[in-house]
């Protein structure tokens, strides 16, 4: 191939090293109102009133709103297909205030000073009430987060506001209990992963403004314009064909901003003055105010014979969805969907989860999706398995892993048809050098080196919900205008769906220009998220390459008077057969122009009735010191298998951010709230998140599989690659020290404290 499979630049990579205006902020219109919101300082709380007379007299405010103001029409601020399965719990501005953060009053004005003095001087009497702030109570607790008649759940979820439920469900496949008594060695355990921030470097930002026909425009950091449209359409109660979403560069999502969680706001102020406005988070709203990773609690069994062969394995999650739904339902499902499938010969299995509300913060979306929380749990319930057994963790799960062309247990019945796992695990054991080293050397002075290991999988978009569409047209001097709806959070996604379109259409990248996403002029597509616009968004730049190359050789037969089957299309130009005419593309463009009825663009959609895991092995080589805890990383090997590798650059760089994110919430990131439910970690002085020199070596190579479905065989590759790093880390310390740690992060602090305990006894 000429394209595909080749490191090419991404396609704004000189605009965004140079400092080109390319952000949000960069492009807001005109004078901006500026938009703000006073937030509860109260967990949970009834807001009696609030006084805005005298904020209301601050030169240059423009407008204050309150719970008065607003529609009373729930909502959720999920991205999600519609419906969504996330309740629809949610008011602009509602009375009742559910965490610390939680938005009581809309204040904006001229300028940011002004706003700020407002929102100082606004008198709000509040009946505070009493919080659950502990998940593992919340569930048919007397406090009720949501108590209001008018909550609903679109989708049957197994949801009950009146029990603190948003979701609970189970799923099962032989007798999970009858298998684990005929085993000879179970190991159990309850695994603690709290809520992490995605701390992307640029925040929350939305402009909005009205246009020439009374719409409303809004400009957002997003990653899913179409339901950003119906969200907003939701929320301020009018209709779609009123608003326009777009977006500009994004500076970095996670997942973040599969949330609305700053174009509310805004989208209201302008709705209702008709001015310009915009709202900038601070980094403290954006720590506080935002949706982190959902806190967990997971339970796991797994059973074997003394010969190594994992029979069972039982998993039950317990999900802190926070004061609100998005993404509860949905979050939790990977957590056993995509954990237990990695052992395929499963002969039994069972995966059952309950998602509570509490009065903190609202969980959101994350890279990983719930995945990384089961897969830490699960893979450590096997490195513990091995240890029982006196086994290789890498022999055992050799042994056990799903391979290509069974069918994956607990994943919806799916056929693995593309599958490297074996081949990761052992290019990544040769790579760390894992027999020289498992299980651990010391070093001498309280030093001792160890590895880790874990495998991991995600999913390729949600099958059977997610859509992805491109149309591509001709341009008159021969190149391609390609538009796309799927957001380039960073991703390279524009650059990697323009190497398809430049491998289908036989011309070079820089001949294809993206465009997108705008709702008004980009085709419908579910968003940037689950890791679907490579494998999904992909196939439909096929299709519509497709079907533009049988459109320009229809025009070339009109012009060289013969059938399309006598022609050929390739390299910029269409030729006969036979005779060896031809034409330009430039050509063919020019004369559709005049007297031709054949529209030389191409639209198509796409979804998959599949969702073809990638999958990865990572293994970590460690330094900890026994007398301060202290962990150094000195080497990670990652082996991703993703299919076809579209562009070994923007892969590698995939993996390197993902390995990092997962090195932080194993061993630094630690979202925590006081008593009163008010978040500690309100800053990067105080939330911790590793830079690069706390990562050692960080080594990615790939093992590719073919993936028929996809296009040009390719898969995912966004998510799976922050998966591996927490178990592998956990069971490299527990190699080091004896000890398992099943809570997150492990910190120097409790590795310490652990070894002093364990000499104690």
């Amino acid at each position: 191939m000429r394209t595909v499979g080749q490191p090419v630049q991404k396609k704004d990579a000189m605009s965004l090293v140079t400092g080109k205006p390319v952000f949000t902020e960069d492009l807001q219109t005109g004078d901006c109102l500026v938009v703000k919101v006073l937030r509860s300082p109260h967990a949970n709380a009834w807001v009696r009133s609030v006084r805005t007379d005298a904020a209301k007299k601050v030169p240059g405010i423009e407008a204050i709103y309150t719970w008065e103001d607003v529609p009373d029409k729930r909502f959720t601020m999920a991205g999600q297909t519609y419906p969504e399965p996330s309740p629809y719990d949610r008011l602009i501005l509602d009375r009742h205030v559910r965490y610390v953060g939680d938005p009581v009053a809309i204040v904006a004005g001229g300028n940011e000073a002004c706003v700020d003095r407002a929102l100082r001087i606004l008198k709000v009497e509040y009946e505070v009430l009493p919080a659950v702030l502990d998940f593992r109570s919340a569930k048919d607790n007397e406090v009720l987060v949501h108590p209001e008649e008018n909550w609903r759940a679109l989708c049957p979820v197994g949801a009950d506001n009146k029990r603190n439920l948003c979701a609970c469900g189970e799923s099962h496949e032989g007798d999970v209990d009858k298998v684990l008594k005929e085993c000879d060695v179970v190991v159990e355990g309850t695994y603690h992963t709290r809520a992490n921030q995605q701390a992307m470097m640029e925040t929350f930002r939305t402009v909005c403004y009205m246009d020439t026909y009374g719409r409303l425009n809004v400009l957002s950091s997003t990653q899913i314009v179409f339901h950003v449209r119906r969200i907003l359409s939701n929320a301020l109660d009018i209709p779609k064909s009123k608003i326009r979403v777009f977006k500009p560069r994004i500076g970095g999502g996670f997942g973040a901003k599969q949330t609305v969680v700053a174009e509310v706001f805004p989208a209201f102020v302008t709705w209702m003055t008709g001015k310009p406005s915009k709202m900038i988070f601070t980094r403290e709203e954006s720590q506080t105010a935002s949706t982190p990773r959902h806190e967990m609690q997971v339970s796991v069994r797994v059973g074997a014979m003394k010969n190594g062969r994992i029979r069972a394995i039982d998993v039950h999650t317990l999900s802190n969805t926070g004061a609100y739904g998005e993404h509860g339902p949905t979050t939790v499902g990977l957590s056993g969907h995509k954990s237990i499938p990695l052992y395929g010969s499963l002969d039994a299995h069972r995966f059952s989860y309950e998602v509570v509300y509490t009065n903190v913060m609202s969980a959101g979306a994350y890279r990983g999706y719930g995945a990384t929380q089961g897969i830490f749990a699960v893979e450590s319930a096997v490195n513990e398995l091995a240890g029982k057994l006196h086994m290789d963790p890498v022999a055992l799960r050799d042994l056990n892993m799903v391979r290509e062309g069974q069918i994956m247990p607990a994943y919806y019945g799916e056929q693995s048809n593309s599958c490297a796992l074996n081949r990761c695990l052992a290019k990544a054991a040769d790579m760390i050098g894992w027999k020289e080293k498992y299980p651990c050397r010391d070093m001498g002075n309280n030093k001792v080196r160890s590895v880790g290991v874990a495998m991991g999988m995600q999913g390729s978009g949600i099958s059977g919900v997610d859509v992805g569409s491109a149309a591509i047209k001709l341009n008159d001097d021969g190149s391609y205008t390609l538009s796309i709806a799927a957001a380039d959070m960073g991703t390279g996604c524009d650059t990697i769906l323009a190497q398809m379109a430049a491998e289908c259409m036989e011309c070079s990248v820089d001949e294809i220009t993206v465009t997108g996403a705008d709702t008004d002029t980009s085709p419908y597509d579910s968003g940037s998220y689950a890791s679907s616009t490579t494998y999904i968004t992909g196939r439909a730049v096929e299709k519509a390459c497709r079907k533009l190359q049988q459109r320009i050789l229809e025009e070339g037969a009109r012009m060289l008077e013969c059938s399309t089957e006598a022609l050929e299309f390739g390299g910029g130009r269409v030729k006969h057969l036979s005779d060896g005419r031809e034409v330009t593309l430039e050509q063919v463009a020019f004369s559709s122009m005049c007297g031709s009825s054949t529209a030389l663009q191409a639209v198509e959609s796409n979804s998959s009735p599949v969702s073809p895991p990638p999958f990865m092995a990572g293994m970590v080589e460690i330094e900890l010191d026994k007398e301060t805890g202290h962990v150094e990383i000195l080497d990670y090997a990652a082996v991703v298998d993703c299919g076809t590798v579209v562009n070994p650059n923007l892969a590698r760089v995939q993996v390197e951010g993902g390995l990092v994110q997962g090195i932080g919430m194993a061993l630094y990131e630690n979202i925590q709230y006081t008593e009163k439910g008010q978040l500690l970690n309100n800053s990067f002085m105080q939330y911790k998140v590793p830079t690069r020199l706390d990562m050692g070596k960080l080594r990615v190579e790939f093992e590719s599989s073919y993936e028929p479905t996809g296009p040009f065989g390719a898969k995912s590759i966004g998510e799976i690659v922050i998966n591996t790093p927490s178990p592998a880390l956990a069971h490299a310390i527990a190699n080091a020290t004896g000890i398992w740690f099943k809570e997150l992060p492990i910190t120097s602090e409790k590795i310490a404290m652990g070894l002093l305990e364990k000499e104690r006894k």
